[in-house]
């Protein structure tokens, strides 16, 4: 498929009937659009997949067969779209901080885009499983309020070269509206921190390879799937389903595969077979 093919396919995903403009508020637009169409979701993972995060390997996954991923996927094809659209970039590390343990300094799993606007960098990012992040200018104090009544901002905290990272990106808002790892409070909350190194495309399967293969962890154990609503969020954790608009709530216990697999088509957009989830472990060890 040629490149001015897969960024009109790319557009129809998103429901976006035409290119939006290379600036900033064509950024915001896509990003949006994107975490709207493209769910969050690990189940190849626990399905034992391997996960590759090459450009035409992404694009096939989730634009042709309409599955989602995680960020080094949804990331891989946003940073491939942008720069179709005019918006080159460049992709960043990061050290997700949420729940951390005093004194702990988490992996490197978290993938990002730095790019330049009117001479400015900015960060973009359609691959955080939390709640809509919008795109901001990289700096001190820059901050955004999103439709589901959150607010971001980011800070810098360090140094070029420093361990823990030199901007930190936080969010302060309903914790019903973020995943598992949210602390129950509405006041500011670390997300990730990260610096403006070079990566490499061997960093980032370094990075890959580790989120999707290390035993005990919350991608390897966990199924997991969510998506960005315009005033909301809806996350799937195993069977528990959570759906939030606005400052409404509300959750339930899917009751089988041919519940999960509604749920899947109909709440995350995700083209899963049936076969496909009674091999999935949440239901697989329940067979006879």
């Amino acid at each position: 498929m040629s490149a001015p093919d897969r960024l009109a396919a790319y557009l129809e995903r998103l429901r976006l009937d035409a290119p939006p403009s290379p600036d900033a508020d064509g950024l915001a637009r896509v990003q949006a659009a994107h975490r709207r169409a493209i769910a969050f979701e690990n189940l190849d993972i626990l399905l034992r997949r391997p996960i590759r995060i090459d450009s035409d390997s992404v694009f096939d996954k989730l634009v042709t067969r309409r599955r989602g991923g995680y960020c080094f996927e949804q990331n891989r094809l946003l940073a491939d779209m942008l720069a179709a659209l005019g918006l080159p970039n460049r992709p960043l590390l990061a050290r997700v901080q949420m729940r951390l343990a005093p004194g702990e300094i988490p992996p490197r799993t978290h993938m990002l885009l730095l790019l330049e606007l009117d001479g400015e960098p900015w960060i973009a990012d359609a691959g955080f499983g939390g709640s809509f992040a919008p795109p901001l200018p990289l700096r001190d104090g820059a901050s955004a309020a999103t439709e589901d009544g959150a607010r971001h901002r980011l800070r810098r905290i360090g140094q070029p070269g420093d361990l823990t990272g030199e901007w930190l990106l936080e969010r302060a808002g309903s914790p019903s509206a973020m995943d598992e790892r949210a602390l129950f409070t509405d006041e500011w909350q670390p997300q990730y921190a990260f610096d403006l190194a070079p990566v490499s495309p061997i960093d980032l399967e370094l990075s890959n390879h580790w989120t999707a293969t290390r035993p005990d962890t919350r991608f390897t154990t966990l199924h997991i799937a969510s998506i960005v609503l315009p005033d909301g969020f809806t996350a799937l954790m195993d069977r528990m389903l959570t759906q939030v608009r606005g400052s409404v709530s509300e959750k339930r216990e899917l009751t089988g595969p041919a519940d999960y697999s509604t749920a899947l088509a109909d709440l995350f957009g995700l083209s899963v077979s049936a076969d496909e989830v009674a091999a999935l472990p949440l239901f697989a060890s329940a067979a006879p």
